[in-house]
């Protein structure tokens, strides 16, 4: 069984001749697949948001469901529904999209709350409860989920519940003008996810994300993760800080950073590396904040600048 290290490196080589120019975001990615964390990529329409997420959907031989989110979206066409059977007298579950190892959720703020709120169960427990019965997801389950700016006319925003289940927030940008001259040249006969082959397995990834786990935490650095997170729950600035989860998924994101560095213990700089994309999102800003135009970013950005690393780390 190869390493997790050589498992991510072949995905993102992999991922990235699609995604040009955005090494550094496929990354992030990856990395919250082997944290077995869901994704939410925002940006703005046209940057490669659905394409980051189909690129690494076609990158795993799994199960693979997309879901294109509208207004008038009901919770069960994406959770499944139970139909009655006259031939057996029962009623049989006819499973939705949700029921896949790879979900890619495109532009999940354009459904109502409750069609958001379908995903709840699914996103923290693995699991969907349809007429009383549980029905449980495949060992694999991530959520890829691509929204647009909530300023943008159309959408709604995700509940702080939802975005609490989010592992990771990442922006892709506009690429420079190069990479933009490159996407042009490379899609002039066909676009380049048509060859994309996978290259990995279900049980591939399922194997890297133990080892992830098995990746050490000195004390000192889970202390630090701990005194990060604490910290966003006391500024004048924010209204709601990030919740323990926010401690989980900081600790295992940066034990996947680790891996991906090739190493199999967490320092710091993987906590510093890793905190932005993963705390950001969790912070719900106060009204006065708003209007002084801070943003989550800055402050996180501040957090780590004040807060005293660990020493003989």
């Amino acid at each position: 069984m190869e390493s997790a290290n050589t498992f991510a490196k072949r995905l993102i080589d992999n991922i990235t001749l699609v995604i040009f120019g955005k090494r550094n975001e496929v990354e992030l990615a990856v990395a919250g697949l082997l944290a077995q964390g869901h994704l939410l990529i925002e940006d703005v329409p046209g940057v490669g948001k659905t394409m980051l997420a189909k690129s690494i959907a076609r990158s795993l031989g799994c199960t693979f469901s997309r879901l294109q989110f509208t207004p008038d979206m009901l919770p069960s066409d994406v959770t499944g529904v139970s139909i009655w059977n006259p031939q057996s007298r029962e009623f049989e579950f006819r499973p939705g999209p949700v029921v896949a190892e790879i979900l890619l959720a495109d532009e999940i703020n354009r459904a109502t709350p409750k069609t958001q709120a379908a995903l709840l169960e699914a996103m923290e427990e693995r699991q969907v409860t349809v007429d009383g019965i549980t029905h449980m997801l495949p060992a694999l389950f991530q959520v890829l989920a691509t929204q647009n700016p909530i300023e943008h006319e159309g959408t709604f925003p995700l509940p702080e519940a939802q975005m609490d289940r989010f592992l990771m927030r990442i922006h892709l940008g506009y690429p420079s003008v190069e990479e933009e001259e490159r996407v042009v040249e490379s899609q002039q006969i066909k676009h380049p996810i048509e060859d994309l082959a996978p290259v990995a397995t279900a049980a591939d990834v399922v194997e890297a994300q133990k080892e992830v786990r098995t990746v050490h935490i000195e004390r000192g650095v889970r202390q630090y993760i701990v005194d990060l997170v604490s910290r966003t729950r006391t500024l004048p600035d924010v209204h709601l800080g990030a919740s323990p989860r926010g401690s989980l998924g900081l600790a295992r994101a940066a034990q996947a950073r680790a891996v991906l560095s090739g190493r199999d213990y967490v320092t710091p700089d993987d906590v510093k590396a890793i905190a932005i994309p993963v705390l950001a999102h969790r912070l719900l800003l106060s009204p006065s904040a708003r209007l002084k135009g801070v943003t989550p970013k800055a402050l996180i950005e501040g957090i780590l600048q004040n807060t005293m690393v660990p020493g003989n780390l």
